[in-house]
Parts: structure tokens; sequence; C-alpha cells
């Protein structure tokens, strides 16, 4: 019997496996392919982004209320998903920025806070992981340490002389970044916008747009996934705290992203497996031996 590829998302916060690379996990595991998502925090000091959410009751619960959000995202992709445990840092803003709270998951030592995400790599055995880049896409310092935490991990799960008492050792093959918003991705579905008659809701963003905020050059795969972007949005707005349904990201018409953009899109970060790029698989280079085994 062959093999079962296995896939391992690893994000800072409830809702954010949902805003990146959801309709390819979704596309994986209508294949066959176990998909775990690794949630780092709680998410218990993101704002309430939804105005039908932001009442006093909801926020007195959001701990409860966000894993319960977690969950019926999980039911929605088809994924696996496990908590490791760190409290949510919250967004410093301000000028100067305040430092942050005490205990939370953006002060940790990456070497320590890798130790759960190292004992459920090797539980899970995932073939290929994804994360954020150095940046952690944005600079949040939750996912900046999901970023550290993720390159530690990746590196230490096969080696048995680290940790030993957290499991057989397991290397997984690759390592990937999730990419978000670049310029030609923004500036095509502006464009079909425009094209439809629509108005577009990135216009001022590109007017702002900044060359160090794109990371376009850095995509070496593109994951065909259009026919799962119904099902990312039906998970993103399971994120009710979160997400508002009337909001900025549902602007654009799912036909028109479908027909302009639809992929997803990754940087491969390392890979111990010959996979030549340009890429349109997460599995390139694995798939094949996995599968024969």
């Amino acid at each position: 019997m062959a093999e079962q590829l296995r896939l391992m998302a690893v994000h800072a916060h409830p809702d954010d496996e949902s805003s990146k690379g959801a309709a390819t996990m979704a596309r994986y595991v209508a294949e066959g392919v176990r998909v775990m998502v690794a949630t780092c925090t709680g998410g218990e000091r993101g704002s309430i982004l939804n105005p039908k959410m932001d009442r006093p009751d909801v926020l007195e619960n959001i701990s409860a209320i966000r894993r319960a959000e977690m969950d019926r995202a999980r039911e929605i992709l088809g994924v696996e998903q496990s908590w490791l445990g760190f409290v949510d840092s919250g967004l410093p803003e301000g000028d100067p920025l305040p430092p942050l709270p005490e205990g939370c998951f953006g002060l940790q030592d990456p070497e320590t806070a890798a130790i759960p995400l190292i004992k459920l790599i090797r539980e899970f055995r995932p073939h290929v992981m994804t994360t954020y880049d150095e940046n952690g896409g944005y600079p949040h310092p939750d996912h900046i340490m999901c970023h550290n935490v993720s390159v530690v991990a990746f590196e230490a799960a096969g080696d048995p002389e680290r940790f030993p008492e957290l499991g057989e050792p397991w290397q997984p093959l690759k390592l990937y970044y999730n990419s978000g918003w670049t310029r030609a991705r923004m500036l095509a579905l502006h464009e079909g916008m425009l094209a439809a008659g629509l108005e577009s809701p990135y216009t001022e963003w590109l007017e702002k747009w900044s060359d160090r905020d794109d990371r376009g050059d850095k995509i070496t795969t593109r994951v065909e996934c259009g026919e799962y972007f119904e099902t990312r949005d039906e998970a993103l707005r399971a994120h009710a705290t979160q997400v508002d349904p009337d909001g900025f990201w549902f602007k654009i018409p799912l036909d028109l992203q479908q027909k302009v953009w639809p992929t997803e899109d990754f940087e491969l970060a390392r890979s111990l497996v010959d996979s030549p790029v340009p890429e349109s698989d997460l599995f390139a280079g694995i798939r094949e031996s996995v599968e024969a085994r």
C-alpha cells in the first residue's frame, strides 16, 4: 500500500490558516493528502474586526470563541489541527511601540519554543512544511516568531542528537514560505475588476505600493487551486470575530479570481530533494518516491 503524503502548515493564530494557503490545503485534502495545521497561539489578543461581533460578551469569552471558530474552519477545510500552546502577543501600536506583554509568544526563545513543534513533527511526520518568511509575511511579532520556530523545528526534527526525548527523529523534505500579496497578483485582480466594469478595492493600496513590500520575484511554486477558493472563503468566514463577511477580502467575485489568478503561491526555502523550479506542486520531487512505496 502506498504511503500517504503529509503536509504541515504552521501558523501564528487561528484564522491565519484560512487566509494563507487554505485553498491549497483543501485541494490536497481532496486528493487524499493528510494535512495538519499547527497553530502557535490561541489568538487571545486578536482585535475583533467584524462589527457584528464587537460586543462585550464576545470580548469576555474571546479565547473560547476563537477555539470554536478554529474548530469550524478545520472542519470546513478537512484538515487536522493542533495547538502549540503559546499566548498571543497582540499587535503593538503607537509611537513609540509599547513593550510586548510578559510571557507572550513573541518574547519566547525560538530554540525553546520550537519544542512542541518538533514533537508534533515527529508524531505527524510531514513530508512538506509551510510557514511565513523571515518578515512574518507582515511584521506581527507572532508571525516573525512563527517563522523562527518553524525553521528551528525543520532543522532539529530530523537530528537524533537533538531532543531525543521528543520521539523518533523525522526530517521533513521541503520547507515553503506562504507568498502574501505581490504587486503582480494585486494588479491582475485590480485590472480584472476594472475590465469587468467593477470598482477595484485595491486602487489606494496600489498607489501606495513600495518595492520593499514585494517578494514576487521569490515565488518558486504556484499551486492551481481555484476550484477551492469557495472552501477557503467559507473557512475564513468561520473566523467571525476576525473577518467581516461584508468586508474587503470578499469584494472580488470568485469567478474573476479563478480566471485572473487561480493559484496560491509559495517560496521554496529549504529542499532536501531534487525539485527544479518553477514548480506547480508542493510535493514535487517527493510524490513519486513516496507513492511508490
